[in-house]
């Protein structure tokens, strides 16, 4: 299976993005799914859209760069959790 590429960014690209980055690891290997995650600041997404086949961020993203983006904000929250992860996974499954 192809490897997809996952950006997955937050306002500092280190606390929040950490969380969602392991959560959507996890969910991929029980999927049998390969993906490299990219964790980046929001303002870093610029330099690493190119390659990425996602965009994950838990921030309001004013610019998707030609590529499907997902907010993730319920992943920290736990508040609808299982069904973002499940578009994640149904999106990289494309």
């Amino acid at each position: 299976m192809t490897r997809k590429t996952v950006i997955v960014a937050c306002g500092t690209g280190i606390a929040t993005s950490t969380v969602v980055a392991e959560k959507i690891t996890e969910a991929c290997k029980r999927e049998n799914l390969h993906v490299n995650i990219i964790q980046c600041k929001v303002t870093e997404i610029k330099g690493y859209a190119e390659n990425a086949d996602l965009i994950v961020t838990t921030t309001i993203l004013k610019d998707n760069f030609g590529k499907k983006s997902i907010n993730a904000l319920s992943l920290i929250t736990g508040i609808g959790e299982e069904k973002v992860l499940e578009e994640i996974v149904n999106e990289l499954k494309k």
